[in-house]
């Protein structure tokens, strides 16, 4: 996929015969950040759309910020590769009352767009600090007034590649991908305070074959989340922090039957974070998360690095106990070092009945951060094996 995305991305430079441009500038946007452009933007969008080019190319060019408004770019499209050069800056609407009459779901959205590059040295911001003093909390409902807009969101978009951008303070999460196949998000900055509300680097949802490598995340929730129905997916050069960490799930609320498989974490580093590398799942779910590895993870002073936690209740209501639960099997720990803030290092909290199996540890070494505080591990009904751990994982079951 990064072979094909550099192949294009050349051709597309190079404005080869097989490549046409379209600006949004020649459909009347004016480029001044206090402009509704979104008007503009479809009509460019409708002759990239139907341009039958190999290349369609939107160029949004430098040294111009676009405001825009809720807008979805729809496909399919004619093209093969469909190259939105983000050169410029975008720019969500300042207040809540600029959303009004939107669906406010998604700010920026791509639905159905097969072989879209979206790449530059531009900034997308989602000015969304207007919606982090009262955030949604646990199951609100998603037509609470609470919950803002994700600032991107791929849905059912095949053969893309995100590259080179800058995404800053959305109302909720920066990047969604959903239902979405064969993709590459690389080279990214996400950034975001450490205490705003909800604003996750990557969310991942019933997703396959999806690289998300060397990219910067600070923000304050998951820098990158993979949630049900994902699978294929690799996770590599990450720095993450502030933030939660990187997560699987939280995987079968209010019952659901959810799958995650085939997830490798590698070569990252969490600086600072709530949680370290963690797989989250809710009692009473149904499924199962599994041939998970992280493997090379480095944390520095993080929160809980390493855990399982098959009894996830967030916010402490509502926790009921039952007897189903996501089967977590063949979970990889290798080569992992660092320090911690807190003395349990590594959690494994697993389900009373099904319990989590072969849970493997190697070369995992957690040190503690504070002078004179003594780290420990904990295990609730987790087999596996252990060699080369410290602290040491005795409480682990064969």
């Amino acid at each position: 996929m990064e072979l094909i995305f550099f192949t294009v991305l050349m051709m597309a430079t190079m404005g080869l015969s097989t490549t046409t441009s379209f600006n949004v500038m020649q459909y009347g946007a004016a480029g001044d950040g206090k402009t509704n452009d979104s008007p503009a933007f479809q009509k460019a969008w409708k002759d990239v759309c139907l341009s039958k080019s190999v290349i369609s190319r939107l160029i949004i060019p430098a040294g111009k910020t676009f405001l825009l408004k809720p807008i979805t770019f729809t496909g399919p499209c004619k093209s093969k590769y469909i190259y939105f050069q983000l050169s410029g800056n975008i720019v969500a609407p300042n207040s809540k009352s600029e959303y009004k009459g939107y669906h406010v779901n998604t700010w920026l959205g791509f639905s159905y767009v097969n072989g879209l590059i979206i790449s530059g040295r531009g900034t997308i911001d989602g000015r969304g600090s207007a919606w982090w003093p009262q955030p949604c909390l646990g199951n609100a409902s998603p037509n609470t007034e609470c919950r803002g807009p994700t600032a991107l969101t791929l849905y059912r978009c095949y053969r893309f590649a995100i590259k080179g951008l800058t995404h800053l303070n959305p109302a909720r999460s920066h990047i969604t991908l959903t239902s979405c196949k064969n993709g590459v998000i690389s080279n990214v900055r996400i950034i975001a305070p450490g205490d705003s509300p909800n604003t996750d680097g990557i969310d991942i949802s019933g997703s396959r074959n999806i690289q998300v490598l060397n990219s910067f995340i600070g923000t304050g929730d998951d820098c990158i989340a993979i949630s049900a129905g994902s699978s294929i997916i690799k996770i590599a050069g990450i720095t993450c922090g502030p933030g939660h960490g990187i997560s699987i799930g939280s995987l079968g609320t209010r019952g659901e039957t959810d799958i995650v498989e085939d997830v490798h974490v590698q070569n990252c580093t969490l600086t600072e974070t709530l949680t370290g590398v963690r797989i989250k799942t809710w009692q009473g779910g149904i499924g199962y998360a599994r041939r998970i590895t992280f493997d090379k993870i480095r944390f520095v002073r993080a929160n809980n690095p390493i855990i399982i936690d098959q009894f996830y209740c967030p916010n402490g209501v509502d926790c009921q106990n039952k007897t189903e639960a996501i089967k977590v099997s063949d979970v990889t720990y290798k080569g992992i070092t660092g320090t911690s803030l807190m003395d349990k290092v590594i959690n494994l909290s697993c389900d009373q009945n099904l319990g989590c199996s072969n849970i493997v540890f190697d070369r995992v070494y957690i040190a503690s951060a504070v002078a004179g505080m003594k780290v420990y591990s904990f295990c609730h009904n987790a087999h596996g094996r252990a060699t080369h751990t410290k602290p040491n994982l005795n409480c682990l079951l064969r």
